[in-house]
């Protein structure tokens, strides 16, 4: 039998934030300054298809929104929808649209209020390095995850873009 042999070494790195995002806004915002700033001195490329690449894109992105659902009353939940959205917009219209469904209030036997500190957010953004390898930043409400890279330089330049920015300590 053959035997398979290590061709490459992809590594992994995770920074747990002292403060989760406070809002999808700050979190959204951060993600853009990214994008835009490009802190990590990506570059852009031609792809397979012959369409140009930024050097940093969204690669997957989702949130999952909470509502919950409490007796006026007694000031206790009752029942919780918890919903996943592909956008920071899908989260908040299905949000809304959560909120308002009455018969939906009525099944759950209470009134809606948003759970905004129950929502969590995920967005991958794929980098371009210099050297041709391809990379990934994940950023959730708690957490930067660095995956797929193989230079310890990649890990060491955003370990120090990150040291700076306050959201991420």
């Amino acid at each position: 039998m053959a035997d398979f042999v290590e061709k490459t070494v992809n590594k992994s790195a995770l920074r747990e934030l002292t403060t989760p995002f406070a809002s999808v806004t700050a979190f959204d915002n951060l993600i853009e300054i990214v994008i835009d700033d490009n802190p990590f001195e990506c570059t852009g490329y031609t792809g397979r298809d012959g369409i140009e690449v930024a050097p940093v894109i969204r690669n997957r992105e989702h949130y999952t929104g909470k509502v919950d659902f409490i007796n006026e009353a007694t000031g206790k939940r009752l029942g919780v929808v918890s919903f996943q959205a592909p956008s920071i917009a899908a989260l908040n219209a299905s949000a809304t649209a959560i909120m308002a469904n009455a018969a939906l209030a009525t099944a759950m036997g209470g009134v809606a209020e948003r759970n905004l500190a129950g929502d969590s957010y995920y967005c991958q953004l794929k980098c371009h390095d210099p050297s041709g390898d391809d990379y990934y930043v994940t950023f959730t409400r708690k957490t930067v995850r660095i995956s797929s890279y193989q230079d310890d330089a990649i890990r060491t330049a955003i370990e120090a873009w990150a040291d700076l920015v306050p959201a991420l300590m």
